[in-house]
């Protein structure tokens, strides 16, 4: 997709060159030097076979390429090496790690986010991970920036299913929600936390042994809270809010 976008952008600068180029040749050229009327031409059939022709190539590759990308973006495996359920609510993160797939697996360990605790969601690199998401009540959208990639999170029946073949680079990278729902929309955010494959497989052993995603991640020698965002005050945790104090605290993060 990144590849994707810089081509797209780069195409298109250089078709803005071309018809800049082509106006300011114009303008110089064929500007008013008197009276005299220039030679009017009704019809040019090469000029008008190109700026047919070519509009319609540049669409064509375009899509073909858009259409191979997002085919790769959308393709899913037979056996993903982790399985996350993804639960969205108002206005917080819910995410259970399966030991299968569909509605049918069973959650071996979850992450639960609050208005005071950013929920973090540890994955490992270099293995395919499955992303099963669902909701609790309204429209969501669970959006990593820099996956750029990001998929609505429908309520009822429907879930929405995506994967990532590997992540590629330990970090932790802010998450967010991305589809206006309701008051506190702003406050949805969660943290992508990028580990080795053996320190996930320490951090779900903590999980399944009943620590909380603190002491978990505490134990594998990672930062217990969320590094990317943080909590904003709201009407839900003090009865003195300023909106003031909500942008001043973070809003932007």
């Amino acid at each position: 997709m990144y590849d994707l976008w810089i081509a797209s952008c780069v195409a298109a600068l250089a078709v803005g060159v071309f018809v800049w180029g082509l106006i300011f040749w114009c303008v110089v050229r064929y500007r008013k030097r008197g009276n005299e009327l220039p030679v009017q031409t009704r019809y040019n059939l090469p000029m008008e076979f190109l700026y047919t022709i070519a509009p319609i190539l540049v669409v064509s590759v375009l899509f073909y390429y858009t259409a191979v990308v997002q085919t790769g973006v959308v393709r899913t495996t037979k056996n993903p090496d982790v399985t996350v359920e993804v639960v969205a609510f108002k206005w917080n993160w819910q995410f259970n790690y399966r030991d299968g797939q569909g509605e049918d697996a069973n959650t071996v360990a979850s992450v639960l986010g609050t208005s005071e605790v950013i929920p973090i969601l540890v994955l490992p690199t270099d293995r395919s991970i499955r992303f099963e998401e669902t909701s609790r009540d309204v429209v969501h959208s669970f959006w990593v920036p820099e996956l750029l990639f990001k998929r609505d999170v429908f309520p009822g029946n429907v879930r929405n299913v995506f994967e990532v073949s590997k992540l590629e680079t330990e970090g932790a990278y802010v998450g967010r929600c991305a589809e206006l729902c309701g008051t506190y929309h702003a406050f949805m955010n969660f943290e992508l936390r990028v580990v080795s494959p053996e320190e996930y497989d320490r951090f779900l052993a903590a999980k399944r042994d009943g620590k909380s995603t603190q002491e978990a991640l505490t134990a594998i020698g990672e930062e217990p809270y969320a590094q990317t965002t943080e909590p904003f005050q709201t009407r839900r945790d003090t009865a003195n809010f300023n909106p003031d104090d909500a942008v001043s605290s973070g809003a932007g993060n």
